[in-house]
């Protein structure tokens, strides 16, 4: 019997554990589920992860991936600095919706089994956000949208903060879906913040 690629059982142990993962969450996916649903024996998985941790940290990994080169893409056709910010908040929603950005909800709902696997918990949300968005400020810095004397890194975790807040949590003035009203929000206050002398505060 020919042996199948690495790189194809990987995937579909990968893709089995995402599956799993998106219907039972972390914590209730077991590894013989998971080669049960990828058509590949338990010690035929072993010999590629060596337990459940690093099988869901590695279904993590590739999820970060996936949803960060996404978003990229997305913003990358982007030209405008606020305009990316206001595509910024609907992607962060639909993280929600969409299978590829499971992790998530995982994060939120099973932050303890999350860091176990993926070596980072729910704290890691917020730097992972603004290490995304460091390049668009670094771009929107040499192009003049932002003030000279700000801290691109302390900046760029401001905004990542800003944005889980208005994907995150209701609000009466301002329809998170609505990107016109996320776009209006962030002229009226994000951007003259990032335009601002941050010395004369």
């Amino acid at each position: 019997m020919t042996e199948a690629p690495a790189a194809t059982v990987i995937d579909r142990l990968l893709d089995a554990t995402q599956k799993l993962m998106a219907d039972k969450g972390i914590r209730a996916t077991t590894v013989s589920e998971v080669a049960e649903e990828a058509g590949i024996s338990r010690a035929w998985l072993y010999r590629h992860f060596p337990d459940k941790s690093a099988l869901i940290g590695a279904a993590i990994v590739r999820l970060t991936d996936t949803f960060g080169a996404e978003g990229r893409q997305q913003l990358d056709a982007i030209d405008d600095f606020g305009t990316q910010l206001a595509a910024g908040v609907r992607i962060g929603r639909g993280a929600y919706d969409d299978p590829g950005a499971l992790l998530m909800r995982l994060r939120i709902e099973e932050p303890e089994e999350f860091a176990v696997c993926a070596g980072v918990g729910v704290s890691g949300l917020v730097p992972d956000l603004a290490a995304f968005w460091r390049p668009y400020l670094d771009a929107a810095a040499a192009a003049g949208a932002i003030h000279p004397h700000h801290d691109l890194a302390e900046a760029s975790e401001w905004v990542a903060r800003i944005l889980i807040s208005l994907g995150t949590v209701p609000g009466d003035t301002i329809d998170p879906d609505n990107e016109a009203a996320v776009l209006r929000h962030i002229h009226r206050y994000v951007l003259p913040a990032l335009r601002a002398d941050p010395r004369k505060h």
